[in-house]
């Protein structure tokens, strides 16, 4: 069996202020409110397969109810949801979806994906997918290459060597390279033995294993001790995190890919793009006829070749060329398309300055809906609350702030200590600082509700929580 393995980290700076740290891109529906994340695609394509088991999902704790969230709404059922309790880049978390995959199947083939790629033609992913399985069979750890459409400077490139014997279409990889300048990228390009290096792997587990045991021991020792002494919870597995932590933070090609001879590289042209940046938005988007992408209420005058969403108001341009015009509800940015790439350094700063738009939107997502602010001034905070259908808050406890509860659509199920009573429509209810309380939704639509806060002080980091359905840490805020 061929065992699809979504890898689901990501920090949110790319295409920020779309993507923030607790939304990365993969989350996102980019040309359709009402079609499938990126995530969602990955998934859905992962599973198209005849000979395709259900996938292992690799992704950290921020983010597992948006991954649970995203496998229910595609239908599907993961193998498993792997919680890696800290970021140690792909070679590790790979090592962990091996060992995974060989409690069910010693012979397994890997299909190594990031979930946040996009691929215009699907039947021929799964075809090559299908065709890097029989190579890897063979013991090869197989890597596509994509053929450049130009001299792109924001990818790693390959460079091609002799065709395999007995593996139609594939090909010895002779070298890596980092990102290249834009002139040697230029001088890739034309020489046509150059590929972009994808990320998307077609590995043998247990040849991975041994060649990372052979190169990068560190790593698997950390992996089978993390994997061992792993937990289930509320349908995730928990890895051990202070035997994951043990191991070196390093990528697949760095551990295993650039030092081993067993690698083979498989063209791969089927309208890819890792979205890496505003401009490869800009360049898988729809377009108008003037090389415009736009999403959002948005109204163009003697424009073109800008790419511009709009998330808040009404964004309208005149006589610009070239631009990225990006408006979210907390922040807007301006830039040329070809310096897109650098607003991971905006990202940067945001940091350094203790801002919070590189974390979260106004909206903030939580396992039981998500919450929205609406306003805030000195003492007070409003926000909207929506409650998914059964969706219920922890029993929880605030030491500086009283919060007012104004429920405008569905019924809500209010405790405040030891009384529970129906709140309806129109109706509200007053929480005052030190007293235990919960919401939930007993209905079968959403629940929203108006918050008031007052207080000394309203941090999401005020609160105590008792009987937490969601198992989160006693500092988890997010």
């Amino acid at each position: 069996m061929i065992v699809p393995v979504i890898l689901s980290g990501g920090s949110g700076t790319r295409l920020w202020p779309l993507s923030r740290a607790m939304y990365p891109k993969q989350f996102i529906r980019f040309f359709n409110e009402q079609g499938a994340s990126l995530l969602g695609a990955t998934l859905k394509r992962a599973c198209l397969g005849e000979n395709f088991a259900a996938p292992i999902i690799m992704c950290n704790n921020d983010h597992r109810f948006l991954v649970s969230e995203e496998v229910a709404r595609s239908g599907l059922e993961a193998q498993a949801i792997i919680l890696e309790p800290i970021a140690r880049n792909t070679a590790p978390a790979i090592a962990v979806a091996a060992l995974a995959a060989l409690r069910s199947d010693e012979d397994a083939i890997l299909a190594v994906m990031p979930s946040d790629h996009i691929v215009g033609d699907t039947p021929r992913f799964i075809e090559s997918i299908q065709r890097a399985a029989d190579i890897a069979a063979t013991g090869k750890l197989v890597l596509f290459g994509i053929t450049p459409s130009g001299a792109h400077t924001g990818y790693g490139y390959i460079r091609q060597g002799a065709p395999l014997e007995g593996a139609s279409g594939g090909f010895a990889i002779e070298a890596f390279f980092e990102k290249p300048d834009l002139a040697t990228a230029e001088a890739y390009v034309v020489s046509r033995t150059y590929y972009w290096n994808s990320g998307i792997f077609v590995l043998h587990a247990r040849t991975f294993l041994d060649e990372l045991e052979r190169l990068e021991p560190r790593i698997l020792k950390a992996a089978r001790e993390a994997f061992a002494k792993a937990r289930e919870d509320l349908g995730f597995l928990r890895l051990e995190r202070t035997a994951f932590a043990s191991a070196p933070n390093i990528s697949i090609d760095y551990a295993v890919m650039e030092k081993t001879n067993a690698t083979a590289m498989l063209p791969l042209d089927v309208g890819w793009s890792d979205l890496g940046s505003w401009s490869s938005l800009w360049e898988v988007a729809p377009h108008d006829e003037d090389g415009n992408a736009i999403q959002g209420d948005v109204l163009l005058t003697d424009t073109s070749d800008c790419y511009v969403h709009s998330e808040r108001s009404l964004v309208s341009t005149i006589g610009v060329k070239g631009l990225v015009i990006v408006d979210t509800p907390d922040a807007l940015l301006v830039a040329a398309n070809d310096r897109a790439q650098e607003v991971s350094g905006i990202v940067s700063r945001l940091k350094k300055l203790n801002r919070t738009e590189h974390e979260q939107h106004l909206r903030n997502r939580r396992p039981w809906g998500y919450f929205e602010t609406l306003s805030v001034g000195p003492g007070f905070q409003v926000k909207l609350l929506h409650v998914n259908p059964g969706g219920k808050l922890s029993m929880q406890m605030h030491h500086h702030r009283s919060e007012h509860w104004v429920v405008v659509q569905g019924t809500a199920k209010v405790t405040i200590g030891d009384v529970e009573s129906l709140v309806h429509e129109n109706e509200s209810a007053y929480i005052t600082a030190t007293q235990w309380h919960r919401l939930e939704n007993p209905g079968k639509v959403p629940l929203e509700i108006i918050e008031v806060q007052i207080g000394t002080y309203l941090g999401e980091d005020d609160i105590i929580r008792a009987g937490d359905v969601y198992h989160r840490a006693p500092d988890e805020t997010k």
